[in-house]
């Protein structure tokens, strides 16, 4: 009986014990080394930052892109600091700015992604798909993937889901900044600009190197007015039309202003989407396509949680972008191009093309990898070439000039080599900087030396100030202070890719195509021949986005 009560007495005492014992604060989540992406929208539109973590601790933010104003640059550059200061998720530790209230949260927001996603977290740990059915299946939430599923969604009666490895959406095309290449549009009308589909063809093949597949620089050059006039009733403002190298006249259109195209597409691509309710799910990778008898029927899925899903469609449209963060690829095709920057995001790896033999796909020049003339030289961020488009030059470390900027990329990247150290400065006036509004986001990134004439430009680049004098004289550069970017080539775009139709089909190795599958932008090859012209990356996605879109969801009724 003793022995009864000592014991019952014990188990009591344990239930008291275990009533007030606090329970154990949860794992502090950490932040894995890196460099991550967030979005977050600002009062003008998106604003793009990557977070750099090192030694699980913040080092860096950069803005990449943002359309916000003078006054709000500011407010960004305290945004950062603040957030640098505090090393924890913005959105309680640090407030907003006095009077930039929508520019900082759209600060926030974008650094909150990039942390969470760091942290292993882009949704929050909340979603845990399981095997599942739709219409049609987008692979990649970039330009071409939102893109076709607004298209192929516009038949109300097929359910559209997009599927996005990163925890955000936009891939290349939220960095791009030149614009949407189209010819015989509204635009130009408006501006006086005499173009034809014609010249646009003729401009593409002379800048592939005659290399291209004609029938989809056709249908390139045949549908790229009517998607611009899509776009525009969509919500996009294409009204501002620049010139771009390898092109004969200005079409490259893009916001008013000349602000980055990217960012606002993606921003008009995911209000659409949403109008549509297009199911967009991201951190979600596919690693295999399913098929039946030679169609393809799906997708094998990872969670972010590591758990994977089938998810069985009628179509699937693969919108994965290029392989241009694979360098290892990049040099398994172009071992020159060893030790080379990328421009590329960190999710173009290619993964699409190891699906590709498993179904019977094809792919068509692979060798072709372009590598873009104008990236600032310390952090590898894109220079676009609209700012050469409105009157800067490239000078040597002599200051002199060498090349027609507005050569194709090829031929500039190629000039910039054999100069002194690989590298070349790009020199503009304050009237280039008031002409094109996305310079204020390198602005803001603290990429311009400036200074108040030629002679004090030339003691902060160690530029000799004759050679420099003469050089802003001979392209009429006279509209003080005069600003410079140390630049030098960068591996940019992967033109070669799966091989397609002009109907998005993708094909086998002896033109037959893969039943139920279908592939659009930077993915493919064939369009852009030995090398691409600026402007035509972001027509590509949004042009053969919208056809591989229409097409799969023909197939899939």
């Amino acid at each position: 009986m003793r022995r009864f009560l000592r014991w019952l007495l014990l188990l009591l005492l344990c239930a008291l014990c275990a009533c007030y014992r606090q329970d154990p604060e949860p794992p502090k989540p950490v932040l894995q080394d890196g460099v991550w992406t967030g979005t977050g929208e600002g009062r003008s539109g998106t604003i793009l930052v990557k977070v750099t973590i090192q030694a699980q601790t913040i080092t860096d933010i950069v803005v990449v892109n943002q359309s916000e104003s003078s006054f709000a640059q500011d407010a960004i550059n305290e945004m950062i600091a603040r957030a640098l200061q505090k090393q924890a998720l913005l959105d309680s530790e640090v407030d907003a700015v006095t009077g930039a209230t929508l520019t900082s949260n759209g600060v926030i927001d974008a650094v909150n992604m990039a942390l969470r996603a760091a942290m292993g977290q882009p949704d929050g740990g909340k979603t845990r798909y399981k095997d599942g059915s739709c219409d049609v299946v987008i692979i990649g939430a970039g330009g071409a993937g939102l893109t076709a599923a607004v298209q192929a969604a516009s038949d109300e009666n097929l359910r559209v889901i997009v599927l996005e490895k990163q925890a955000i959406i936009g891939g290349n095309t939220l960095s791009s900044t030149g614009g949407i290449n189209a010819a015989g549009t509204q635009a130009q009308q408006a501006l006086g600009i005499q173009d034809s589909p014609d010249l646009f063809y003729e401009d593409t093949m002379r800048g592939g190197k005659q290399m291209n597949i004609p029938s989809l620089v056709r249908s390139l050059v045949d549908h790229a007015a009517a998607t611009v006039s899509w776009l525009s009733s969509l919500g996009a403002d294409l009204s501002d039309v620049g010139l771009m190298g390898g092109s004969s006249v200005k079409r490259a259109h893009r916001p008013k202003g000349g602000a980055a195209i990217g960012p606002h597409l993606m921003k008009v691509l995911k209000e659409a989407s949403s109008r549509a309710n297009i199911e967009i799910r991201t951190s979600n990778k596919v690693l295999d396509l399913l098929s039946q008898q030679g169609a393809v029927t799906g997708v094998l899925v990872e969670n972010a949680d590591g758990s994977t899903y089938k998810l069985t469609a009628k179509a699937v449209v693969i919108a994965t972008g290029g392989f241009g963060a694979n360098l290892d690829m990049v040099t398994s095709y172009q071992p020159s191009l060893a030790g080379f920057a990328t421009l590329n995001h960190p999710g173009a790896t290619g993964d699409a093309f190891a699906w590709l033999p498993g179904v019977g796909g094809s792919t068509i020049q692979m060798e072709y990898i372009q590598i873009h003339p104008t990236a600032e030289a310390e952090n590898h961020i894109l220079i676009t070439e609209a700012v050469r488009g409105n009157g800067a030059i490239l000078v040597n470390h002599a200051g002199e000039r060498f090349v027609d900027e507005m050569d194709t990329r090829d031929v500039v990247s190629a000039a910039i080599l054999a100069q002194e150290k690989q590298e070349a400065f790009l020199v503009f006036d304050d009237a280039v900087r008031r002409s094109l509004s996305s310079i204020e986001t390198y602005a803001n990134q603290h990429l311009l030396t400036e200074g108040a004439d030629a002679a004090a430009l030339s003691a902060k680049t160690g530029l000799p100030g004759e050679a420099l004098g003469a050089s802003l004289l001979s392209a009429s550069l006279n509209t003080p202070p005069y600003y410079a970017i140390r630049v030098k080539p960068a591996i940019h775009h992967t033109m070669g890719g799966i091989r397609v139709d002009a109907d998005m089909h993708v094909l086998r190795s002896d033109d037959s195509p893969v039943p139920g599958l279908f592939a659009a932008g930077e993915v493919t090859g064939g369009v852009h021949g030995a090398n691409r012209l600026g402007g035509n990356g972001v027509a590509d996605i949004v042009v053969n986005g919208k056809i591989a879109g229409q097409h799969a969801a023909e197939y899939a009724q």
